[in-house]
């Protein structure tokens, strides 16, 4: 398995922060990955809620169906599965210690499946790559929402 973990501080307030990044379909903008995002339910954003993902990883395609799992008004965890592997996405939000904006912690844990695990350590590289660039078009887009 593969655990890519980042936390930074952006300027929203928590509720601000997690009412965006609830909508997985933002990914579009946040996770330089992500190629689209597509929402396969209606209604509100909630726990069961849909989206298909399709994102392009060291120039590889790859699609996952991914259903929020967990909402609450500081954790958001996101899983998506194919049948090569299971991302659990989890996204902690606090109020920032300065007492300003909020402290997001990004956790990204994907578990190759079959033939796919002889990769892992490869990507434990990309991953790594993927979390920084994820940090700084997250910690930009969020920003934004101030």
């Amino acid at each position: 398995m593969t655990t890519v973990s980042r936390t930074f501080d952006v300027r929203p307030e928590p509720a601000v922060v997690v009412d965006y990044l609830k909508d997985f379909s933002n990914a579009e903008e946040w996770d330089p990955g992500t190629e689209s995002c597509t929402r396969t339910d209606t209604g509100p954003v909630a726990v069961g809620s849909t989206w298909h993902n399709t994102s392009k990883i060291a120039g590889v395609s790859t699609e996952l169906d991914y259903t929020l799992e967990k909402l609450t008004a500081d954790t958001i965890v996101l899983v998506g599965r194919n049948d090569s592997a299971v991302s659990t996405d989890t996204i902690t939000v606090v109020p920032n210690p300065d007492g300003v904006g909020s402290r997001v912690t990004y956790e990204a844990n994907i578990e190759m499946q079959g033939a796919a695990k002889l990769a892992d350590p490869i990507m434990k590289v990309v991953f790594e790559k993927i979390g920084s660039d994820t940090e700084d078009d997250m910690t930009t887009v969020l920003n934004r929402l101030a």
